[in-house]
């Protein structure tokens, strides 16, 4: 049924309670498992404070870095186990650039944990899931993590 999934992941707890989801999934369908980390640079404003144009850039890289350790590490841990893995780090805004991942990988699912905000906080901070299910056709799998 599912031969190519995507796991979007930021590194955090949270995110990772989809991982016992797609590994039982990746399993029984002997799925690839796609890991993406979308890297968004914090905003560049420029006055007498900022450091250089430069040092902004290595600061990025350097956040790349860590996200394709991590990745490696979690992608490692699911080939140890008989899984066919791909590590996807990419840099710019989150929900396009999974969606373009998702769309470049030939993806069948998109797996996502969601931390579940409702109401203003919802509004106020956006949801990654939320933009991806109003954009993507393709089936997402959703869990609620704690």
């Amino acid at each position: 049924m599912y031969k190519r999934i995507l796991a979007p992941l930021d590194g955090s707890k949270r995110a990772e309670a989809i991982l016992p989801h797609v590994e039982e999934l990746a399993l029984r369908f002997q799925a690839k498992l796609i890991f993406v980390q979308v890297v968004e640079p914090p905003p560049l404003i420029l006055d007498h404070n900022t450091p250089s144009l430069e040092k902004f850039q290595q600061q990025v890289e350097e956040m790349a870095e860590q996200a394709e350790l991590y990745l490696n590490a979690i992608s490692g841990e699911f080939r140890e186990k008989g899984v066919q893995t791909k590590v996807r780090v990419c840099q710019g805004p989150v929900i396009d650039w999974i969606i373009n991942t998702a769309e470049s990988e030939n993806a069948d699912l998109i797996a996502i944990a969601s931390h579940g905000r409702t109401g203003l906080s919802r509004v106020f901070y956006g949801s990654v899931t939320v933009g991806i299910l109003h954009r993507e056709s393709l089936p997402l799998l959703v869990v609620r993590s704690v």
